[in-house]
């Protein structure tokens, strides 16, 4: 992830979580796909175009869901599994409130900092996080 991304998953942690724990529990899954994805049908070639079935439009719906669930969850995951890399206290505080959902004037005030310093504080964060990706892709290969 580069750092527009780590900011962008970082700013919408709270509602990918709400929202995989949303569809997770429409889907009636924990985790995985809907649609089986191995045995004979997984080796046909997919046909192009829309079919009249409604419930073959919904197996296909369910299963667009669960990938887009699955993108959400590797976000989520990517900052779950970089999270530790923060020690500064400040940071820290600032990294729970983001993760939380509150918004920059909303850390600031429960801070007492200026929005400019909280914006400082999460930059730090972002590239806390985006190094050490890094470096963990770098060692991993």
């Amino acid at each position: 992830m580069n750092k527009k991304q780590i900011e962008s998953a970082l700013r919408d942690y709270n509602w990918m979580l709400n929202e995989i724990k949303r569809q997770r529990d429409l889907l009636q899954v924990v985790g995985g796909n809907v649609v089986a994805q191995s045995g004979l049908e997984s080796t046909m070639p997919k046909p192009k175009g829309n079919t009249s079935d409604p419930v073959a439009q919904e197996v296909i719906r369910r299963d667009k869901k669960s990938k887009w669930v699955q993108k959400l969850e590797c976000k989520v995951l990517f900052i779950q599994n970089n999270i530790h890399v923060i020690q500064d206290p400040r940071e820290k505080a600032v990294l729970e409130c983001m993760l939380d959902g509150l918004s920059m004037s909303a850390i600031g005030h429960h801070m007492g900092l200026s929005r400019r310093h909280i914006y400082n504080i999460k930059d730090s964060i972002v590239d806390k996080i985006s190094q050490n990706a890094q470096s963990t892709q770098k060692m991993t290969g």
